[in-house]
């Protein structure tokens, strides 16, 4: 396989634009995720509430994607919604300059995030037109997010080991600003061929055995995430590891994903979209009670972080793929729009709650256990249901 970017890949304007948006949007995850926590406990709030404000960001993705999905075929401009969903989730995020109570921080985040979460599922969509059908090389586009969120978590950990925590508020709201830069840069894909061609039903082809055992295995696999990323950060430094240690603790697990990115098309072709799906469920088992039991073995911890590589890059380059083949172009944009809502809003926001709540009564141990159960409980979901459903294994007509 070749590895130059032309042959495989959107035109190189396309590319570029599309992965700056990518980088930007989760530069902004990686300078917010791991550390907001951190500013939310510096204001006093307990481990409840934090899973709470937390989970709103999943809350809104499980309701906001479907609205604005909806808005962008109505007007047939995916990127006006993207462009506007940018600049209000900037209105949003100011509110936080002026929230240090519960529900004014709920009210804060509650705003940014409903703006915010339109943006992904769309872009996702917009990506794979761009890319025609291809979409083994989306991870080639995908990588730069990444690498975004390598360089945000990394430069915001090293820089408040040094500056107070308020300062967070000031850099992500500067990652805001890029990514609306950005998304004035996109361009909307020209329809592919066949896209006028009929198709079936969107509900009939959701309804089928596979895709429910597929789109609820997704759901308890962002719930299994959720520990790591509401209390991964809190976890290490009651352990004595200080912020640039967690920089490099998370960007360690996104070298990873970047790595295994790479790597998909290669993958694709040695394996079927289900082992690697069953594989991804399998290390995340695994790997959440190792994080949950130890933290004190640095050692324990590298390997992880490595197998983030798996739990999150392979698996959702996998999912978006097998979506990719089961749906038709034209269903793509609201496919996206209900896996991002089932899996990172639904079961996420289920996840933060659930994980906040062991986290206040058991500790860390139990919480990165339950996230190990929620795993299994992937595995078992797509192990039995997708393999009763050899209709939705086979490629939509496109």
């Amino acid at each position: 396989m070749s590895s130059r970017i032309p042959p495989l890949l959107p035109p190189s304007s396309s590319y570029w634009r599309l992965a700056a948006w990518y980088f930007f949007y989760f530069a902004f995850i990686g300078a917010f995720a791991p550390y907001f926590t951190l500013y939310l406990q510096s204001l006093g709030l307990a481990a409840p509430a934090i899973g709470t404000l937390m989970s709103l960001m999943l809350a809104m993705r499980l309701l906001a994607p479907n609205l604005w999905g909806w808005l962008a075929d109505r007007l047939g401009r995916k990127v006006v919604v993207v462009r506007a969903s940018a600049l209000l989730s900037i209105a949003g995020f100011v509110l936080f300059f002026f929230a240090s109570g519960f529900w004014a921080l709920f009210a804060a985040m509650a705003l940014m995030s409903f703006f915010w979460s339109a943006a992904l599922p769309l872009v996702e969509a917009l990506t794979l037109r761009h890319l025609e059908g291809r979409a083994e090389q989306y991870g080639r586009i995908r990588l730069w997010g990444s690498v975004g969120f390598i360089v945000a978590v990394l430069g915001t950990g090293a820089w408040l080991d040094r500056a107070s925590l308020d300062s967070l508020l000031w850099v992500n709201l500067g990652l805001l600003v890029g990514i609306l830069f950005c998304a004035g840069l996109l361009s909307d894909a020209h329809p592919g061929a066949g896209v006028d061609s009929p198709h079936p039903d969107l509900w009939s082809g959701l309804m089928r055995p596979g895709v429910l055992a597929l789109l609820a295995a997704c759901f308890f696999m962002s719930a299994a995430h959720s520990p790591f990323y509401v209390f991964y950060s809190i976890h290490l430094v009651e352990h004595g590891y200080d912020k640039t240690s967690l920089g490099a603790l998370w960007s360690l697990g996104v070298v990873a994903e970047v790595g295994v990115f790479l790597l998909m098309p290669r993958m694709m072709r040695a394996w079927s979209l289900r082992t690697i799906l069953l594989t991804t469920f399998i290390l995340a088992a695994i790997r959440f009670l190792m994080i949950g039991w130890g933290a004190n073995v640095l050692g324990m911890l590298l390997l992880a972080q490595v197998l983030h590589g798996a739990t999150f890059g392979a698996y959702h380059a996998a999912a978006v793929a097998v979506l990719n083949q089961w749906f038709p172009a034209r269903q793509q944009a609201r496919v996206q729009a209900l896996y991002g809502s089932i899996s990172y809003g639904a079961g996420g926001m289920l996840g933060n709650i659930a994980s906040g709540a062991v986290w206040e009564w058991l500790g860390a141990g139990p919480t990165f256990t339950l996230g190990s159960i929620f795993a299994a409980i992937s595995l078992l979901l797509a192990w039995r249901g997708w393999r009763s459903d050899p209709q939705s294994a086979k490629p939509a007509v496109r």
